[in-house]
């Protein structure tokens, strides 16, 4: 247990043993819906060839990418950022690029994507980019991500949804109606004041014992009522149906693991798959710099400039999420922004990642046990450490308006584009351009001008690509 101690730096970062472990089983709690999620991504859409994947080989290879690349971040970096295929990345996938490639083929570019995030960690150039982001903007980013993931759990509840109507764009309510309509938000709203009380009252294990308790709950109210998914009658459960039938054990299918080509090239043309990649890296890139910022912060591991412990180790294992997640067919694989739930519940170190990635591992196995979570409980989650994190506001000076808008523009367009990255480009976009309007030019790092390039090349790439098209 000393030796642990020492390599994990447990005491040093003033946790605990069980706190880690508990912050450990709290992330992957939050974090079970992908299981599910990304094979209902991925299996949904076939590719140019009209091949589709399918949801048991895809649920069992997002376990395996999980859990390795959790347990590898947790030994190198040492940190408490669990990993799971990346929700943007894959709805990219299946919505975009095997519309003109193969499923084999799109994983190709995946792993291309990977190896390009690692060959820029490893040169330094992905820690000079870190460098120069200015602290404001750190700090912005961190309250974006917490804005973006209470969003993503009141959207996930049912408590907020798209009224398909131009204004207002969401309402109260699944299909925005304007009130609460289902059980399953109920559910939600129970388990959200629940915790909110525990972690108000600052009773340990809060968030653990409040996931468990909707959890009953959710499984009392389903053997009553038997409410079923949405997706086969309104009213229903998310993604996960609190209900165990049949066996909890299954032997994963991970004939996946390995169909990767690289024939994208040949297929489409080298600019247009240049293009793909182009996408990819920017997401990946920025992506994951902005949640580890945001983690870091939230665990108190960073210092007055944003800087957290093995840095350069922890950038360049992120980029080998997308070499792992692309090599296994579970799409790009990145820090998870779920992770907070654990942090906020006394996760410091790697050795959580390690109770993490045990129980992804294990899923494989026990999948369905490990759905048994509903969306909506997780949801609680989500929202209570949104709650905390954009709390890292009130850290910002806000009185000159060349800082204001540019951290307004990155928190908000987080949340309502549900991209950490496109909240990363607008704000970095607005912090060169106003900071050297207002005279500040000095502040804003020639490096972050060429980002910001970089990034309207990004915002533009659309209309790029049907340039290349004519």
């Amino acid at each position: 247990m000393n030796r642990l101690d020492r390599f994990f730096e447990i005491s040093t970062r003033g946790s605990t043993v069980p706190s880690e472990i508990r912050g450990g089983v709290v992330t992957f709690i939050a974090m079970a819906y992908i299981i599910v999620l990304n094979p209902v991504v991925l299996s949904g859409s076939a590719d140019v060839d009209g091949n589709k994947l399918q949801f048991a080989q895809v649920s069992a290879t997002t376990c395996l990418a999980a859990g390795v690349m959790t347990i590898l971040f947790g030994v190198i970096a040492r940190l408490p950022f669990a990993f799971a295929a990346g929700l943007g990345i894959n709805s990219f996938l299946a919505t975009t690029v095997v519309g003109t490639v193969t499923w084999p083929e799109a994983m190709g570019l995946v792993v291309i994507d990977g190896l390009i995030i690692v060959a820029l960690a490893a040169s330094g150039f992905r820690r000079l980019v870190f460098d120069a982001v200015p602290m404001q903007l750190k700090l912005a980013i961190t309250a974006g991500i917490g804005l973006f993931i209470l969003f993503i759990g009141l959207v996930d509840a049912g408590f907020v949804g798209s009224t398909g109507l131009p204004s207002p764009p969401v309402g109260l309510g699944t299909g925005g109606v304007g009130s609460i309509n289902t059980v399953p938000t109920v559910v939600f709203v129970f388990t959200l004041l629940v915790t909110g009380i525990l972690v108000a009252r600052k009773v340990r294990g809060g968030i653990l014992i409040g996931l468990v308790t909707g959890t009953v709950v959710a499984v009392i109210v389903e053997a009553i009522w038997h409410l079923g998914s949405a997706q086969d009658k309104p009213g229903g459960w998310g993604l996960s149906v609190p209900t165990l039938s049949g066996s909890p054990f299954a032997l994963p299918d991970l004939s996946l693991v390995g169909e990767v080509s690289m024939g994208s090239f040949s297929r489409i043309g080298a600019l247009a798959a240049i293009m793909l990649v182009f996408t990819l890296v920017f997401a990946n890139f920025f992506d994951a710099m902005g949640t580890m910022t945001g983690l870091s912060r939230e665990a108190g591991l960073s210092d007055a400039q944003g800087n957290f412990p093995r840095l350069k180790s922890a950038l360049i294992v992120e980029g080998a999420g997308a070499v792992v997640g692309g090599s296994s067919s579970a799409s790009s694989n990145t820090v998870f922004i779920e992770s907070g739930a654990g942090i906020e519940e006394g996760a410091r170190t790697g050795f959580a990642n390690l109770i993490t990635g045990a129980l992804f591992l294990a899923a494989m196995f026990v999948a369905p046990l490990a759905s048994i979570v509903p969306t909506e409980v997780a949801a609680a989650a989500l929202v209570i450490v949104g709650a905390m994190m954009v709390s890292q506001l009130r850290h910002i000076d806000l009185t000159e308006f060349s800082v204001a808008l540019p951290v307004v523009l990155t928190v908000a367009t987080m949340a309502f584009s549900y991209s950490i990255a496109n909240g990363i480009g607008v704000g970095f976009v607005a912090w060169a351009v106003l900071r050297s309007a207002a005279g500040k030019a000095r502040e804003v790092s020639p490096l972050l001008w060429i980002v910001a390039v970089g990034f309207i090349l990004y915002f533009a790439r659309g209309w790029i690509e049907s340039l290349i098209g004519m």
